[in-house]
């Protein structure tokens, strides 16, 4: 066997936001790893982002971006723009994997001096500073957008895996709140994400709250999960009595979709990642077009609304049947027999 090289093959590959969007970039970082095994991985991600890298295998560097600080007053925009290039130039990238495809990403990619620059082109006006760039096709689903990028560049897809490693500090955290909670691992357990970030996303609360009592009164345990800004919308869930996840860091309701059977709720980056963790997940959205955000690998998972409808007109009885088959596959409906 070779002696490993003194200094590894440096790789910057990016992705500011949003959740789903970081989530839709695993198997092409999966895919690069596999590719260059000895080089070292660096992920530049919105700070706010940042945890979530720290779940995936094979980025060695997360580079968290701060971009309120960037966009601030101007001398402290400028200091900060200042030490993010330089570290950027010194660090001495061989490429640079654009996944965002944004003006300020593009630029990045230009201004790191890596000899090769991928990225994506959403129009003629951009892609201008990559070296290799590609249309980007609104119907490939997002996965397979970078997966195409990888493979314009001459990399090898074949075998790139959606999976996700949840930290174990994330993983205690979770299960401290199942126990808190009085909740027991091993039984059946439906989590519910009702709230997206868009309104129009979104089910109505009292559709799920009639899911969450349907299977409560099966014997299935029940948590609700969403962001500190919806504990106040959640309120009716706790009147009910249910466990609310609202307000925890993003891993530890990762990890509380680990502990569950079935993962239920709207179209959010959320949902994407317990599919990323292996869980069976039913997912509701407007429609399964073939660029559209369904479960990746899993469109069959998608429950839709006629077309034309809205999410309100997605009939209680049919994502309660979706339910029922994937507690089915699970084994769910059997646990607390």
């Amino acid at each position: 066997m070779l002696p490993a090289p003194a200094h590894p093959e440096e790789i910057l590959l990016i992705r500011l936001k949003s959740i789903g969007d970081i989530v839709f970039t695993l198997p092409a970082v999966r895919a690069v790893r596999d590719n260059f095994p000895g080089a070292r991985l660096h992920f530049m991600v919105s700070q706010e982002h940042a945890p979530l890298v720290a779940g995936f295998p094979g980025v060695d560097v997360i580079v968290p971006l701060d971009r309120r600080r960037v966009r601030g007053g101007e001398w402290a925009a400028a200091q900060a723009g200042f030490e993010l290039l330089r570290r950027l130039r010194a660090t001495g990238f061989a490429r640079v994997i654009d996944f965002q495809g944004y003006g300020e990403t593009e630029w990045l990619t230009w201004w790191s001096g890596a000899p090769e620059g991928w990225g994506h082109k959403y129009n003629r006006l951009r892609g201008w500073l990559y070296t290799r760039s590609l249309a980007h096709d609104r119907t490939l689903h997002p996965v397979a957008r970078n997966l195409a990028l990888l493979r314009m560049g001459g990399l090898s897809t074949a075998g790139a895996r959606n999976e996700f490693v949840l930290t174990a500090g994330a993983r205690a955290e979770a299960r401290a709140f199942f126990t808190a909670q009085g909740l027991a691992e091993g039984r059946a357990t439906l989590f519910i994400q009702p709230f997206t970030s868009a309104a129009h996303k979104n089910w109505p609360l009292e559709h799920f709250l009639a899911l969450a009592r349907h299977w409560r009164g099966r014997g299935v345990q029940v948590i609700f999960g969403g962001g500190p800004k919806e504990r106040a919308a959640l309120e009716p869930a706790v009147a009910a009595g249910f466990p609310v996840a609202a307000g925890n860091p993003l891993l530890v309701s990762a990890g509380l979709m680990e502990l569950s059977t079935v993962v239920a709720g709207s179209d959010t980056g959320l949902l994407h990642l317990a599919v990323a963790l292996g869980r069976r997940v039913v997912m509701l959205m407007h429609a399964r077009l073939p660029g559209g955000t369904h479960p990746y690998q899993h469109p069959d998972w998608a429950v839709t609304p006629a077309t034309g409808s809205q999410m309100a007109d997605l009939k209680y009885g049919e994502v309660r049947a979706a339910v029922e088959r994937a507690m089915a596959e699970t084994g769910g409906a059997k646990k607390n027999g």
